[in-house]
This record gives C-alpha cells, structure tokens and sequence, in this order.
C-alpha cells in the first residue's frame, strides 16, 4: 500500500476532518479538507453552492476540485460524496491509501447536529437515512482500510489507522 498520502472517506459527521488534524500532528503529514478547497476556489459555503446551483452541479465541482488536487505526504479529508465519482476516486487512491472511517448511522446522527447547513449533497426527498444506505456500499467499494469508529476516542482511532498503515 502506498503512504505517500492517506486519503480519509465515510459519512458526514464520521470525523473526516477532526480525526485528519490529529492524525497528521501525529505522523507529520500536512492536513487538506477537500470541502475546504471547493469552498476556497468557488468563495462561498458548500450549502450556499448547493443551494444556488443543485447537489448535480455541486458533485461536478467536487469532481473538479478533487481531480485538480495534488496532494503530497498529506492526511486528506474528503468530502462525504467524493465516492459518487469514480474518476475522483482513482485519482486519490493513486495517489494515497483510502481509509474508510465506519461509524454507525445512530452514531452519525449524534455527531451531525444540525445537517442541513453542513453542505451536504442530498437529493431531493432523502433523508440521512437513505443517505448513509446509498453511500455505505460506495464507502465499502474504495476502502483499502477500514477503522470501525463507533464508541472510540479520537486518539484511539488514529493509533488504529496508523497501526492498519504501518507508521
């Protein structure tokens, strides 16, 4: 497997983003959300580009941002939805180890709050529920490794990544 970057996927509100700071403290890599980046190159919030512009449009400039993204010895967080893009997809797993961050949809709830500002690509009339059902198999399909969240401490579960990846 290839270390060069570690590649963070699963659902909003998994801990992506959190557990990528404190996982590229620990190794010395640097850290890069890509939600951050499509914020920073379109200049508004992802709810805002969703709202104006439809989840369609949103999931092609996250395939953009991604595809024109070149990370090096970096912990990456991604987007929840980065997984409906196989070309994003092969393109960060050519680059880095894809680590699928599993937690229960009870614990996703819990950790989400109020998710209809997070900026997340949901189609019209889908709950979180159906959500999760749809993305799991896709999360699933790309994992190289997959570090069970639920009920851990943020700590707990980036010595489990960093012993899956041998660092």
């Amino acid at each position: 497997m290839q270390h060069d970057n570690i590649i963070l996927i699963g659902m909003p509100g998994c801990g992506k983003s959190t557990i990528g700071v404190v996982l590229a403290k620990a190794i010395g890599y640097h850290f890069t959300d890509t939600d951050l980046l499509i914020q920073s190159t379109y200049g508004c919030k992802l709810q805002e580009l969703i709202d104006r512009e439809g989840a369609a449009s949103f999931l092609r400039k996250e395939e953009e941002t991604v595809l024109a993204f070149r990370p090096e010895h970096t912990v990456v967080a991604t987007g929840g939805s980065v997984v409906y893009s196989e070309a994003a997809m092969r393109h960060l797993a050519d680059r880095g180890t894809v680590v699928y961050l599993r937690r229960s949809l009870d614990g996703i709830l819990s950790h989400l709050g109020d998710w209809s500002r997070r900026g997340i690509a949901l189609p019209a009339g889908m709950g979180i529920d159906g959500l999760y059902a749809e993305r799991t198999p896709l999360y699933e399909r790309y994992a190289q490794v997959t570090v069970d969240c639920e009920g851990k401490e943020i700590s707990g579960i980036v010595r489990e990544i960093e012993a899956a990846l041998g660092l």
